[in-house]
């Protein structure tokens, strides 16, 4: 196994834009991981804080033993700022080390929730250009700090981790349609997908993943359906009244994936395919969702995709990936 540490490239460089053509015949499996790993998972827990009265002296101390760059400030249990090391070399050049914290403490904040996938923290990296997030839970209290270091380090232990085991169940499950004989074989996988769900988004597109690396699908081939499939799970999350149905079906030559849901519908469809339009709301957005950019990479991932709708009714999201044969003649559609 190759355990190399992820370059820049490869966990930030397609941040901020589209899924290319290009893009989708070349995820590798960090970008995978980056969909797949909740914040929460490689977040750093066990934090050292201070609050707005101590000096700055002090957590000059507190970073010096624990060898960190910053910490979060907490007053009443509430997180009302960040002071990093670049603040306090600031008071050492003005001789103020023995100043509050709350005099030069970061009070703008970016956070992430812990419930997010990877990529929203490193897409607020990226935008933002700062060193480490707080991570938020859902009643919006701090429950940890996450840093690019620990994204990377995240990373690598998930590959690690899952490496050995992986292949074993993948080789067994890669020899399922081998002993069936019909004239169409089709495994279904099926989802119900909750609106407004947040803390479970992902989960189902995680699954399928897996499922098709196991039952031998191309690396790349899976990587794709992974995306539209995260994607179009997102989307019922966000834009329906009451969640949906995300469903797989893999043939030997084919993979369709479908979402159907009872509402609201799409009034313009041809609206929608333009990147960055959405109707999530405010909430949705603020939260990280909603940008606008999901059917427009599903539509670079997959091979067709067709959208069903009615308003008021629901719709129905279609999506296939064809899947090269080694012997076209032994599995001729019927």
């Amino acid at each position: 196994m190759n355990s190399r540490t992820p370059t820049e490239q490869e966990l930030y460089g397609r941040r901020g834009r589209p899924i290319t053509d290009r893009d989708a015949n070349k995820i590798g499996r960090v970008e995978e991981l980056a969909y797949e790993l909740k914040v929460y998972e490689v977040m750093t827990a066990n934090l050292n804080t201070a609050s707005p009265e101590m000096p700055l002296s002090q957590v000059l101390d507190i970073l010096r033993i624990n060898r960190i760059s910053g910490v979060p400030v907490l007053q009443d249990d509430q997180l009302v700022g960040i002071l990093s090391l670049e603040d306090i070399v600031r008071a050492m050049q003005k001789n103020e080390l023995s100043a509050p914290v709350s005099q030069y403490m970061t009070r703008k904040l970016i956070t992430v929730a812990g419930y997010e996938s990877i990529i929203k923290a490193l897409q607020a990296f990226t935008d933002s250009r700062l060193g480490r997030l707080p991570v938020m839970d859902e009643a919006n209290k701090l429950i940890g700090m996450i840093t690019k270091g620990d994204i990377t380090r995240g990373i690598l232990t998930a590959l690690q981790r899952d490496y050995k085991e992986e292949e074993v169940r993948r080789y067994r499950a890669s020899h399922l349609f081998e002993d069936i004989i019909s004239d169409r074989t089709t495994l279904v996988l099926r989802y119900n997908i909750k609106a407004h769900d947040f803390i479970h988004g992902g989960n189902a597109s995680s699954h399928i993943k897996r499922a098709l690396l196991r039952l031998g699908a191309d690396p790349q081939i899976a990587r794709r359906c992974g995306i539209a499939v995260y994607e179009a799970e997102i989307n019922l999350i966000i834009h329906t009244n009451n969640g949906g149905i995300l469903k797989l079906e893999m043939e030997p030559h084919r993979i369709t994936m479908s979402t159907t849901d009872d509402g609201p519908g799409i009034p313009n469809i041809e609206q929608v395919l333009q990147a960055g339009y959405s109707t999530a709301s405010e909430q949705v957005r603020e939260m990280g969702f909603g940008a606008g950019m999901g059917l427009v990479n599903i539509k670079r991932c997959v091979d067709k995709m067709d959208i069903e709708s009615v308003v008021g009714k629901g719709t129905k999201l279609t999506m296939r990936i064809n899947v090269p044969l080694e012997n076209p003649d032994k599995n001729k559609d019927q």
